[in-house]
């Protein structure tokens, strides 16, 4: 496997498993749906890049922007460790697939 598609699966399990680890804890509807959509986007781009398959690559970024865009105003507003992390993965995800789409894109 290639490091890519790699990542993509990693950041799937990542995000899918604090969904439902997220509804296990609480009960949160909105935690289970959000982290298994995202991961399932991160899983489908990863299974499209490494098949050599088109949009792979961009569709691990759309998992990245949704994530981003859900959890980097709420690590802003609270600072508390869990947002906080999903902003992290979220940025890994945004400079690293962003970049991999730039470089297609430009060349």
């Amino acid at each position: 496997m290639d490091a890519p598609s790699t990542q993509a699966f990693i950041l799937a399990c990542l995000t899918a498993g604090g969904g439902i680890t997220g509804y296990v804890r609480t009960g949160s509807i909105p935690s289970i749906a959000a982290g298994v959509t995202v991961g399932a986007l991160y899983g489908l781009g990863g299974l499209r890049q490494r098949n050599r398959q088109p949009y792979g690559v961009e569709m691990a970024l759309l998992a990245s922007v949704i994530l981003a865009g859900s959890s980097v105003p709420r690590a802003i507003k609270t600072m508390k460790p869990l947002p906080i992390g999903l902003s992290v993965v979220a940025a890994f995800g945004l400079y690293r697939f962003g970049s991999l789409w730039n470089s297609r894109v430009l060349a």
